[in-house]
């Protein structure tokens, strides 16, 4: 076993103290072992302590020109995988996953460096590359109406999904900690839901709110729900489980073509949130503790990317001209 293993190991049992979320441990992982592949490999470095600046930079290059799926931790990954099967085998990779990739390899080297496995950190000059910012994808008022209007009045699966789909809209809540959410932290009268540490991305607990529209609907959906199961979910399947991310993925894209929109998915209805929350006069330090980002540059970073039109209609109620008495 290379000494790298033991730094990796080390590292992700740390993180794992830390209370950091499987898929969080697992992206640290998969970034951090296939770069340590690639320095054994390629340099001959057999620890992190050995890693230098230069192998990053020419890791950066590297995966700038190798094409996706071309490399794995080891062979027996690709029988589960079946890289050779997939559309987009070998064509770039984006710098956005390069970026991730460079973000869990900093956290792994910062990690070394402050608790003294190593005594120079190769990381503190890399920077992310620089990547065009995609703009939010936006649902229009009429878009959102044919999608509340496609439901079938007398499905379970569908009225559930309806609901779900109201509340992301209306609260920002990632669908994950929607679908984890549990009936005794909804509380209806005050239009609040108590989110726990243990299912937010940032493991921090946080409060969302929701309106009197959505208090209304909350209130079918449950009584409805109660009749027919039995569970301790805001939403359950039919079997009165956590209905997963990906089910509720699959029926959203069932939606969506019902409706003529192609690439509809769930984090499509937190980025809509946010731009209304905006638009409708809500500041972005408030929008920032709602979404649970870390911090307002995340937020500012993700969502401040409005165009004209939009910054207009923002403006015109707030001018100070119009405004004085």
């Amino acid at each position: 076993m290379e000494q790298f293993d033991y730094d990796i190991d080390d590292f992700l049992n740390y993180c794992k103290c830390q209370n950091l979320r499987p898929k969080t441990i697992f992206s640290y992982e998969q970034a951090i072992r296939l770069f340590a592949k690639y320095c054994i490999d390629t340099f001959k470095v057999s620890e992190a302590a050995q890693v230098r600046e230069m192998h990053i930079r020419e890791y950066v290059k590297y995966l700038s020109e190798r094409g996706k799926y071309t490399v794995v931790i080891n062979e027996q990954s690709t029988k589960c995988n079946h890289p050779d099967n997939r559309e987009d085998t070998k064509k770039p990779v984006s710098k956005t996953t390069i970026n991730n990739y460079l973000r869990n390899i900093k956290v792994f080297f910062n990690y070394l460096y402050e608790n003294h496995y190593i005594t120079q950190n190769p990381v503190l000059r890399i920077r992310q590359l620089h990547n065009e910012h995609k703009p939010v994808e936006y649902i229009s008022d009429t878009e959102f109406k044919k999608l509340m209007d496609c439901f079938k009045p007398d499905a379970f699966s569908e009225q559930r999904d309806k609901t779900i789909i109201m509340l992301l809209i209306d609260t920002g809540m990632r669908i994950g900690e929607c679908l984890a959410t549990k009936l005794q932290n909804v509380d209806i009268p005050h239009c609040s839901i108590y989110l726990p540490a243990d299912i937010t991305k940032g493991g921090h607990s946080r409060v969302v709110f929701f309106s009197k529209e959505m208090q209304k609907q909350l209130k079918r959906w449950l009584q409805y729900q109660d009749r027919y199961r039995n569970t301790e979910y805001l939403f359950c399947t039919n079997q009165g489980n956590q209905l997963t991310i990906t089910n509720f993925e699959i029926n959203l894209k069932k939606y969506g073509g019902r409706i003529g929109i192609k690439h509809i998915h769930p984090h499509m209805l937190r980025n809509n949130f946010a731009k209304r929350f905006l638009m409708n006069g809500g500041n972005i330090f408030t929008l920032s503790k709602i979404l649970g980002h870390s911090s307002v540059t995340v937020t500012e970073d993700a969502y401040l990317d409005l165009t004209n039109e939009d910054l207009q209609k923002t403006y015109t109620p707030y001018s100070p001209l119009s405004n004085m008495k």
